[in-house]
């Protein structure tokens, strides 16, 4: 077994994109960290996420700890910005994608249990508070991402790159 080298890495890439029929978006609801938004973006270039909507107090990719972060990864992404989450929600279902929230709230079910395929918009929200009513309002399901540790959540860019993966899991999984 050896590292591969850029040819035979473009050519695993290609082979796994041709697997890869769904839409996957995103939306930050004000998420305020520019590293864990930086973050979430370079992650959702690598899992080819169509959309991202930055809502809120999000920093916009213009941000210097956003880009730092991002290492210019959002030029792979459509970003829009949203001022309320009413408008982003909106948004999100004018583009033909179904809302799923991630988050520890009432209700919620694991996220591996609720089916990602087709196009599917994640929500993720503030490290403190979470996604907002308005978000969770409107979602049309809301997932948690199991834990084992005592480690009682996950940090937002780790939940949005374990959401995104799952999302493009249950795809590859699929007949």
């Amino acid at each position: 077994m050896r590292p591969l080298q850029s040819t035979d890495l473009k050519r695993l890439h290609r082979e796994w994109r041709r697997r890869t029929d769904g839409r996957v978006g995103l939306l930050l609801d004000s998420v305020q960290t520019p590293f864990n938004v930086g973050a979430i973006i370079r992650s959702a270039a690598a899992w080819r996420v169509d959309d991202i909507w930055l809502v809120g107090a999000t920093p916009t990719t213009g941000d210097s700890k956003v880009q730092k972060t991002a290492m210019g990864t959002d030029r792979y992404l459509s970003v829009h910005q949203s001022e309320t989450a009413a408008e982003a929600v909106a948004s999100v279902a004018a583009a033909g994608y179904r809302l799923v929230a991630v988050e520890l709230a009432d209700g919620a079910e694991p996220l591996h249990e609720i089916d990602l395929t087709g196009s599917v918009c994640l929500a993720v929200g503030h490290e403190d508070r979470g996604v907002t009513g308005a978000v969770l309002d409107q979602a049309e399901a809301v997932g948690f991402i199991p834990q084992l540790g005592r480690v009682g959540s996950l940090n937002v860019a780790t939940a949005a790159a374990v959401a995104v993966y799952e999302a493009r899991r249950q795809e590859w999984a699929s007949p």
